[in-house]
């Protein structure tokens, strides 16, 4: 075996290169990307009747989001929203949800950030209720390592600008925040990775509401678990995900 004789480091870089030349680029549409962002979300528990928001920054710095008035199961390429930062519909019928007034926030604060995810999952949604911040704790959470920040009180109805003053100022430097008796908020470069962190949370939550009725929760090595966040959070594997998460959604619905 000639690979034997190499070391951790070297066998990682190899491996993420080797990945990334056999993970395809992605040819969807940004509209197409987020109206399936919304159905596998759906897919997976949160929804929350018309609850939540999901918006993807456009080149021109208006953003893509649903029509308010339908559920993330309703969501398609053809009824999708085109917005300014002030919530002026630009494209298609009907009006965005208010709330989406704290994505304009975030989206001003961090030009790194091109799609927002913010839903009220179960899990997400116990923690919340008791004030509890997410604990990563588990190699498949690592992807959140130090990139969750929590909000303890909640600001009310996020339609003002306050609302997105304090959550844009919490999120700095993280890609996700828990909002006490509220929901999550996840922050991507890209519609996959917000996707991918989306269902992430609330699976991570839900590991956390289980393991807290067991017993007591084992901290991870920081080390450790900064290396399999940067392992897992490889934007080959990013998209490797999604796509999977797609061709599952499309199964379920032509089944």
């Amino acid at each position: 075996m000639e690979s034997q004789s190499l070391d951790k480091e070297t066998i990682k870089k190899l491996e993420i290169e080797r990945f990334a030349n056999a993970v395809s680029t992605s040819k969807r549409s940004l509209k197409e990307k987020v109206a399936l962002t919304c159905r596998i979300l759906f897919d997976h528990g949160h929804d929350s009747g018309l609850s939540g928001q999901i918006t993807a920054r456009q080149e021109n710095g208006n953003y893509i989001t649903q029509r308010l008035g339908l559920g993330f199961d309703e969501i398609h390429e053809s009824n999708l929203l085109e917005v300014n930062q002030d919530l002026v519909v630009i494209e298609g019928y009907g009006i965005p949800n208010p709330a989406n007034r704290f994505h304009s926030w975030i989206y001003h604060c961090r030009p790194d950030v091109q799609c927002i995810v913010h839903t009220h999952p179960y899990y997400t949604s116990a923690l919340a209720m008791i004030g509890e911040p997410l604990v990563v704790a588990h190699m498949d959470s690592c992807i959140l390592y130090d990139q969750v920040g929590f909000v303890p009180q909640w600001p009310g109805v996020p339609v003002g600008n306050s609302e997105g003053e304090l959550i844009a100022r919490e999120l700095e430097g993280k890609k996700a925040l828990l909002l006490a008796n509220h929901g999550l908020v996840v922050a991507g470069k890209t519609v996959e990775e917000a996707c991918v962190l989306a269902l992430q949370f609330e699976r991570s939550a839900r590991l956390q509401v289980l393991a807290m009725s067991a017993g007591r929760i084992m901290q991870l090595d920081p080390v450790l678990a900064e290396e399999a966040r940067n392992w897992t959070s490889q934007p080959s594997r990013i998209t490797a995900q999604f796509e999977y998460y797609v061709r599952r959604h499309l199964k379920r619905v032509q089944s």
